[in-house]
Order: structure tokens, then C-alpha cells, then sequence
């Protein structure tokens, strides 16, 4: 889950960290009761500092989705399932709403967006990676 940070997204790397946990409870990769990698542990593997994951951890567990056993670790909380999955799907559904409504006001047409929302359906794509060159490759204008 963790292996798509991206040091070099606009995305801070804290926020990512905080959204993939959010998306893998919304999506029942991550279950109540599931433990979390040590703040060291995540910090060396991303090799970023731990304050980074440390903030992580304590903005997940201000929000309710984790919380901290004391020398033991830090786990999904039991009602995260429910705070998770509406309100990814609340913010998924509104940034989509706004990337059409951008796309409609630059001149691209109903048909235009669908074959690139059916090509990013198709992608093996991941949360903060590099969009792949076949779907950027879209952008170009035939005949204009």
C-alpha cells in the first residue's frame, strides 16, 4: 500500500499516507483492528523522516481511523470502516465532478472525456504516480 508515496507529487507526503490509509479501510484492504507498519519502520522504507509518519499517524487518529496502544503499535479503529467509506467517496466523486466541469470549460467534448476516463479505467494506475504517457498522449488535437 505504502509503495505508492511519491516524494515528488504536489501531494505533501504526509496526506498521502493519511488518503491511502483512508482508501485501503474504505476498501476493505485495511480491516479493524489491523496494525500499521512502526513509525520507524514506515520512515525507513519511504525514507522519509518520521515526524512525517508520525504526523500521519496522529492527524489518522484525530480523525477516529486509528489509535495508539502505547509501546504496542498503532491499529484501525473499530468504526473506521464507516468514516472511511463515505467520506472517500464523498471527496472522490466531488474532485471527479470538478475535473469534468475543467474539462468541459477548456473545449473538450462528452465523447473526448469518456474515452480518457475509459483509458484510466483500463490503467493499472495508482494514487500520486505519474499519469502514463498512453493517456497523456490523449491531450494532443487532431486536426485543430
Amino acid at each position: 500500500m505504502f509503495e505508492n508515496i511519491n516524494i515528488h507529487s504536489s501531494v505533501a507526503v504526509y496526506v498521502q499516507i493519511e488518503n491511502l490509509v483512508r482508501f485501503a479501510v474504505a476498501s476493505g484492504k485495511l480491516k479493524s483492528g489491523d496494525q500499521l507498519p512502526s513509525v520507524r519502520e514506515l520512515s525507513e522504507k519511504l525514507e522519509i523522516n518520521p515526524n512525517t509518519v508520525a504526523k500521519s499517524y496522529r492527524d489518522l487518529e484525530v480523525m477516529g481511523i486509528v489509535f495508539t496502544r502505547r509501546g504496542m503499535g498503532v491499529y484501525i479503529s473499530r468504526d473506521a470502516a464507516s468514516r472511511c467509506t463515505e467520506d472517500c467517496r464523498r471527496r472522490v466523486i466531488g474532485r471527479l465532478h470538478e475535473v469534468v466541469a475543467e474539462a468541459k470549460s477548456a473545449g473538450m467534448t462528452g465523447q473526448e472525456i469518456k474515452q480518457v476516463c475509459a483509458k484510466c479505467l483500463d490503467s493499472d494506475a495508482v494514487p500520486y504516480q505519474d499519469t502514463p504517457a498512453a493517456i497523456l498522449s490523449m491531450a494532443k488535437t487532431k486536426g485543430k
